[in-house]
């Protein structure tokens, strides 16, 4: 797997709202995997869950993680980004969740009554299948 950064196509890639799954490690070492929301800004993943969610915990305990984005018109492209979450912090405003909602969807967050929590992950190494064009 190479390093980071990214080339520009893979880049561009993560820049669309692509569906995907992140991986996290449970305390027994077993691996713990989500559909989630990301997006992608600077080289970074931005992730946003309810704060009762098993893969908070988990990174809070073990911030090693891996995300893997598939294109939205074919699950066989897609890109694993493995790295580490750096950043964990209270969402109580939900400017994340909209972040990602609106990313999504066109439209804030519906449940204004979440309580949410925001991730930063830093990738370190990445691949791809095929490569994205």
């Amino acid at each position: 797997m190479p390093p980071v950064p990214v080339p520009p196509e893979v880049d561009a890639f993560l820049a669309e709202p692509n569906p995907a799954v992140v991986a996290t490690v449970s305390p027994n070492g077993e691996p713990h995997t989500a559909a989630t929301w990301y997006d992608w800004e600077d080289g970074r993943v931005f992730l946003n869950m309810d704060e009762s969610r098993l893969r908070l915990r988990y990174m809070r305990r073990n911030p090693a993680v891996s995300l893997t984005v598939l294109g939205e018109g074919s699950w066989y492209a897609q890109v694993t980004l493995l790295g580490r979450i750096v950043s964990i912090e209270d969402d109580p405003d939900l400017a994340g969740i909209d972040r990602l909602s609106n990313r999504y969807y066109g439209k804030p967050f519906r449940n204004r009554d979440a309580k949410r929590v925001s991730a930063w992950m830093e990738p370190e190494r990445w691949s791809s299948w095929p490569l994205p064009r």
